[in-house]
């Protein structure tokens, strides 16, 4: 089955920078797109950032545009997401998603069926 691990965060101050990381295995077939969202309790989900599989065309979030930097390693079946500039707003859980047809905006919860465990970024 497929399984996603997040790994990279942490604790840091304003300004500083954190590079989360998603290992992918037990893939049977070959995603479209790889995403990152991030949730605060009581807020609903938001994508952060997403990057496709097929020709690595990468899509942000406004609020994050220009500090964070999606990429990938295909190799190592490893999503990165490199965080600069860290603002106490973007403390939150981080979790990396992998999506399947039907195939609906990057952003778009829906389109992604597995999701990691999340792994927690928090800024001061």
């Amino acid at each position: 089955h497929v399984q996603l691990v997040e790994s990279g965060g942490g604790s840091v101050q304003a300004g500083g920078s954190l590079r989360l990381s998603c290992a992918a295995s037990g893939y049977t077939y070959s995603p479209n797109c790889m995403g990152w969202f991030r949730q605060t309790p009581g807020k609903e989900r938001e994508g952060v950032a997403a990057i496709s599989m097929v020709d690595g065309s990468t899509y942000y979030s406004p609020s994050v545009a220009g500090r964070f930097t999606i990429s990938q390693d295909n190799a190592k079946n490893t999503v990165y997401l490199q965080m600069d500039n860290l603002r106490p707003a973007d403390t939150a859980m981080y979790y990396c998603a992998a999506d399947t047809p039907p195939y609906g905006t990057w952003d778009d919860e829906e389109r992604y069926t597995y999701w990691g465990q999340g792994t927690q970024v928090t800024v001061s």
